[in-house]
């Protein structure tokens, strides 16, 4: 329930956290750094540890045509860091347990940031973690179970209306996200669904291991229930890692996919860019067990750095492995 910036003041760089208190808008000093660029990561990882922790306790779980509450269980991660193991073991829901594990990685990535600054800013960071956590767990007791807030405490919250920065640093906090990962889980039995959330934590903590997110090229992307590949140079050609079905439809397996895209208008045929295509399956490598994360990072990271591997896997041939994997192609359609 708080946004974070940075301000130059007097050759520091202050760390401020901005809230709500009441009707009004106020600030406060977290910290000062010697530079901006020790500043900006430490700020940054904030905004993405405020936003995931507030969204989800200010809106309603809407799956099956219901109202109720997400849980709060990933509020304790925010002071003790045995409980962030409890954020990537949980089977809620497809789109809070992925909040958790982005919450996670933004707590990974405050503790880099920190591990290059002095200790007295370290303190002071944690310090700003508990007050944002007390705080916010006091006012969701008020609003819950009418137990009126400490007094003294400043950062107000209200339902619905989270004070956060827009979009919380992340695509996954929008509506839009949320409608479509409740839309995956309809239907499914309890152990479906977790079988879905297993599936979900390896192709993202696959994707953040890799380079691809920050590719300077090509069209890398991730959301359940695939990975997307399609770097610069491919001959039309990309790559998908998809996960089973959760209802247990379709072909029960993980699967690496490469397609080519094909113009719909056959006129375009051997165009460098078509109006509108569909893609067709060139080859595909089912996998006989759930892959590894680091598996999956390292066959992205290699599109990343040679995409012109793209082209010479799909000549492969059933049987063979992927040049430089251990992924065997099982199909082929060309």
């Amino acid at each position: 329930m708080t946004i974070y910036c940075q301000h130059a003041n007097r050759g520091k760089t202050q760390i401020l956290a901005v809230y709500r208190n009441g009707g009004d808008v106020e600030s406060s000093t977290v910290t000062s750094l010697d530079s901006p660029d020790l500043a900006a990561p430490v700020v940054d990882a904030l905004n993405r540890i405020s936003a995931l922790a507030t969204v989800p306790v200010s809106i309603f779980d809407e799956r099956e045509r219901r109202v109720a509450s997400y849980p709060t269980d990933h509020l304790a991660a925010l002071t003790d860091r045995a409980a962030r193991a409890d954020l990537l073991s949980g089977a809620h829901s497809l789109w809070y347990e992925s909040v958790c594990l982005e919450l996670h990685q933004a707590l990974a990535d405050l503790d880099d940031a920190l591990a290059v600054v002095p200790q007295p800013v370290r303190v002071a960071v944690e310090a700003e973690l508990e007050t944002e956590a007390r705080e916010l767990r006091d006012a969701l007791d008020e609003h819950s179970e009418a137990i009126p807030s400490p007094e003294g405490n400043r950062r107000s919250w209200d339902h619905e209306q989270p004070f956060v920065p827009y979009g919380g640093g992340s695509p996954l906090l929008s509506t839009a996200a949320r409608e479509q990962l409740d839309r995956e889980e309809e239907g499914l039995t309890a152990e479906q669904r977790a079988d879905a959330v297993a599936s979900l934590r390896v192709l993202i903590t696959a994707f953040e291991q890799s380079p691809a997110a920050g590719a300077g090229s090509g069209v890398f992307s991730v959301e359940y229930p695939e990975i997307f590949a399609e770097p610069d140079s491919a001959d039309h050609l990309f790559l998908t890692v998809r996960v089973p079905e959760p209802d247990g439809e379709g072909t029960g397996v993980w699967c690496i996919e490469i397609c080519r895209w094909e113009p719909d208008d056959p006129d375009e045929e051997g165009e460098d860019e078509y109006s509108s295509a569909t893609g067709e399956p060139v080859l595909e490598c089912r996998l006989t067990a759930v892959p590894r994360p680091d598996a999956i990072s390292d066959l992205l990271s290699r599109l990343v750095a040679e995409p012109e591997l793209l082209p010479v896997w799909a000549e492969t041939e059933v049987g063979d492995p992927l040049v430089g994997t251990k992924f065997v192609v099982t199909t082929v359609n060309r």
